[in-house]
């Protein structure tokens, strides 16, 4: 498992996902305020990566601000909170672990600040240790769909990097090479800023697990060829009907996988679930700077008068995902009825609900 962001004694320690593959370096952050940069620069990112990395920001917060007097205290976490909420607008994860810990402390406002911050502190521990469980379920349940010899394309990275665990769906593809399945995966570079190539090949190599990168535009070619048995990818947010946000280019490997009849699976935890959002028109696609498009990581390589645009994720209908992998189990189409029924705690009509196999550990 790669560690990429731990609770520390002096703050929150990530590690620096900006440098990899070249460096390995962890940075600790000791301010909410300094997480909030963190999580926008991509310090720290994925999903459920950035809300553990949330509740952490706001522990060693309460704890940094445990001597003030109390409603001074309660209104600096108010800020805090706001601002790593809306760090990253699309990831629902974020904002999922941001409200469960200003929840939390709605219950301690009667408390000591001091015993408030050590009671956050356990909350976001709790948080952590709860993603590392649904994402070792994830993995289990995904051996279900991952044959044996299987060729994968995975696309940016839904690793340990990108979960603060074992990760979703590259997790899932290193277990299954752990598991005997004997795997390879097609990385895809992930313009514009290369999490796959960069990230993904890295964790892939750690791991042993057999794999090449591909620029993104060589996807079609390869299922054309009959070189590609599935698409296994992440997402940051999935709405009440099934559509799926994730990163750019998610999309077009979707349309892509469609029209050669190969399975284009989607791994996420709960906490990736948002099912008060309808439909995926409504998530908030966020747009990031023209300069990581003009150039490849800093070096610009466009015309100096060159524009660009850079919405850092697209959404995939929910009739072009063969199945989500949750840590409750592997939701079949219809996705809207299936996903209803995981909220309702019961089981999925028609396709449905379906638990997953698996054995060991990841």
């Amino acid at each position: 498992m790669t560690e990429s962001v731990r609770l520390g004694d002096e703050g929150v320690v990530v590690l620096d996902q900006r440098l990899l593959p070249h460096e390995e370096k962890y940075v600790c952050l000791t301010s909410a305020a300094e997480m909030v940069e963190a999580i926008r620069s991509l310090t720290v990112r994925g999903a459920p990566a950035i809300g553990v990395a949330a509740a952490f920001a706001l522990a060693q917060e309460a704890r940094r601000l445990a001597g003030l007097p109390r409603e001074e205290f309660l209104a600096c976490l108010d800020e805090a909170a706001a601002a790593l909420r809306g760090a990253r607008p699309t990831a629902v994860n974020l904002a999922w672990a941001v409200d469960r810990m200003m929840a939390r402390l709605r219950t301690l406002r009667a408390g000591d600040t001091g015993e408030v911050a050590a009671i956050l502190r356990e909350e976001a521990m709790a948080i952590y240790r709860e993603n590392l469980e649904m994402d070792l379920r994830i993995c289990r349940h995904a051996l279900e769909i991952i044959p044996a010899g299987a060729r994968i394309l995975t696309h940016c990275n839904a690793g340990g990097l990108a979960t603060a665990g074992y990760g979703t769906a590259l997790g899932a593809i290193i277990y299954a090479h752990q598991q005997g399945r004997r795997v390879s995966v097609w990385v895809d570079e992930t313009r514009p800023l290369l999490q796959g190539a960069r990230l993904t090949a890295w964790e892939l190599g750690r791991a042993g697990v057999p794999y090449r990168v591909i620029a993104d535009n060589m996807a079609g070619y390869l299922m054309s060829r009959g070189e590609v048995d599935l698409v296994l990818v992440g997402a940051d947010r999935i709405a009440a009907n099934g559509d799926v946000a994730n990163k750019i280019g998610t999309y077009t490997l979707a349309v892509l996988a469609h029209h050669h009849g190969i399975p284009f699976w989607v791994a996420a935890p709960r906490s990736t679930l948002d099912l008060g959002l309808p439909r995926g028109e409504q998530i908030v696609i966020e747009e990031r700077g023209e300069e990581e498009v003009l150039g490849v990581l800093g070096q610009r390589v466009t015309p100096a008068d060159a524009r660009a645009r850079n919405p850092a994720f697209d959404v995939t209908p929910a009739p072009l995902v063969s199945a989500i992998i949750t840590d409750e189990g592997i939701l079949r189409p219809p996705l809207d009825r299936a996903l209803a029924a995981l909220a309702a705690g019961g089981e999925a009509g028609g396709g449905g609900r379906a638990a997953g196999g698996g054995e060991g550990n990841a």
